[in-house]
């Protein structure tokens, strides 16, 4: 039996290109949340170099990459935002667009969405909307 035989099959952090695409999705993920309305105002004077660094290790982990997610829990973290789920699932969406965009396949992306929903609670802190 060849060495082949035995290796896993590949991570979705492996299969969409590993680092350099997750970063390339986070970069694009901003983008369009900083061109969005309803978002860029949760964002004025944030660290965005910080929270970009967080966020792709966020994803890397959740796509089974190396990295691990070193940042402040997620309801510490959106804590007094007074994020909706509207405003939640606005987020999610451009995740998702700033995914396809990238060329990930629909399966991976499916399994981002599944691992999301499971954070709304943590960062969903406003009952409004």
């Amino acid at each position: 039996m060849s060495a082949a035989s035995f290796s896993s099959a590949a991570s979705d952090y492996e299969k969409i290109g590993g680092g350099p695409a997750v970063k390339a999705v986070v970069d694009r993920f901003y983008e369009l949340i900083l061109a969005d309305d309803q978002l860029v105002g949760f964002f004025e004077g944030a660290d965005l170099t910080s929270l970009k660094r967080h966020q792709v290790l966020l994803i890397s982990q959740v796509l089974g990459g190396p990295a691990s997610y070193d940042g402040r829990d997620l309801r510490e973290a959106h804590a007094g935002l007074d994020i909706t789920r509207v405003d939640y699932l606005k987020v999610v969406s451009l995740l998702v667009q700033a995914l396809v965009e990238a060329g990930v396949p629909p399966a991976v992306i499916e399994r981002v969405g599944e691992a999301l929903a499971s954070t709304e609670r943590d960062v969903v802190t406003s009952p409004a909307g």
